[in-house]
């Protein structure tokens, strides 16, 4: 497959970065949960523990994000936050007792949430007057969740969950690897976007704060999705197989979203895309709550993935870019990483406390109300936004 021509576009070391990087993400989403499961975790302790990380999330990226636009040394952040990102997790092989891993979680999330939203300015940058063009580029992110979990569902129906640590820190040495092939990359400023003016000053313009907020619910709405799915589908009487190649559909059809996502926000504004990516999520998680049992409607159900984080991250991203200068681009895609994080969090929480004295079905039928808030917040866009 030949790189697109871009000219100096370091099209594939882009591509690369983003393919360990959420195949990390494709071996935690999934499988994490059943790893906790494993060493004999009951649902609540599973929704705190993954809450850890998510609850990092609502801290470094702000912390960083800062840093990066205060020093530009936004590559110098993503390469530390690599490497530390492995040392701290391969902590997890000193003990596994509940305080033990609780410390683990943090430590490490607080590195590894401090690399995306620095290497989404630095791809940025890269993209200069083809920002349309960064979808070609993510899509290879979903193209690394996939391989994950695929690769991993089936190896876990023959290996034991005891090599599940090891593996992710193969990861995570590749992500480190990889983000010395990139080159450094700097944003432009654009006097449309007001790059002169302050962070906050740009957060408060019409519609950017119901965007953010919109973002935490349609995160908090994911929450069973990635804490339970796995273990939910286990106990419907499907194979980690099986369960590994449904997560992989659902990312198939990311992919196929991302590569059309540039004509799509060429012809439609990021307020009808997302408006349409929430209440596709609502739709979804009712379908999971309530037929997951039934793989003729399961299919269907992942295949919504396409709008639930395909078209609703490329928006989110175009939008955040759109609405903040060059010198808060990483504060702004910090505070996108930090709203999810709360989202995310929360959607954990409810979700591990939920499971066992609400049930499946009701548990996602919240799910479904948040992402429902989250349309209606979108309504408080301007109507042509970007």
């Amino acid at each position: 497959m030949a790189e697109p021509s871009s000219g100096s576009l370091p099209y594939w070391r882009l591509s690369g970065f983003y393919l360990f990087y959420f195949a990390l993400l494709g071996a935690s989403a999934p499988f994490l949960a059943l790893y906790l499961h494993y060493l004999g975790f009951p649902s609540a302790r599973i929704g705190e523990l993954l809450a850890i990380p998510m609850l990092m999330r609502c801290i470094a990226p702000n912390l960083w994000g800062w840093l990066g636009d205060r020093t530009g040394q936004r590559l110098v952040i993503v390469r530390a936050g690599a490497a530390c990102t492995l040392l701290a997790f391969s902590l997890i092989l000193v003990d596994k007792s509940y305080l033990w891993l609780a410390m683990v979680m943090a430590l490490h999330a607080f590195f590894w949430h401090a690399i995306l939203p620095q290497f989404e300015v630095i791809t940025l940058a890269h993209l200069k007057d083809q920002p349309w063009r960064y979808s070609q580029v993510r899509l290879w992110g979903s193209v690394g969740f996939m391989l994950a979990v695929v690769v991993l569902g089936l190896a876990l129906e023959w290996f034991s969950l005891a090599l599940y640590p090891w593996i992710v820190m193969t990861i995570m040495a590749g992500i480190a690897l990889a983000s010395w092939q990139v080159p450094n990359a700097q944003p432009a400023v654009d006097a449309e976007t007001h790059g002169a003016s302050g962070f906050l000053a740009q957060l408060l313009r019409p519609g950017v704060l119901a965007f953010y907020g919109s973002v935490a619910l349609m995160q908090l709405s994911h929450g069973p999705y990635y804490t339970f799915l796995t273990l939910h589908l286990e106990a419907l009487g499907y194979s980690r197989g099986m369960i590994g190649l449904l997560w992989a559909l659902g990312v198939v059809a990311e992919v196929l979203m991302f590569m059309a996502m540039g004509r799509i926000l060429q012809r439609f504004a990021v307020r009808q895309v997302l408006m349409l990516s929430f209440l596709f999520a609502a739709l979804r998680w009712l379908l999971l709550g309530q037929w997951a049992d039934h793989l003729l409607v399961l299919l269907p159900v992942q295949l919504l993935h396409a709008a639930t984080f395909g078209s609703f991250h490329a928006a989110a991203v175009h939008f955040v870019r759109h609405s903040f200068g060059a010198r808060q681009q990483g504060q702004g895609q910090a505070f996108y990483a930090a709203l999810s994080g709360i989202g995310g969090a929360l959607g954990a929480l409810y979700s591990g406390y939920a499971w066992t004295s609400l049930g499946p079905a009701w548990t996602f039928a919240i799910a479904s109300l948040a992402a429902l808030g989250a349309s209606l917040l979108i309504l408080y866009l301007p109507r042509r936004a970007v």
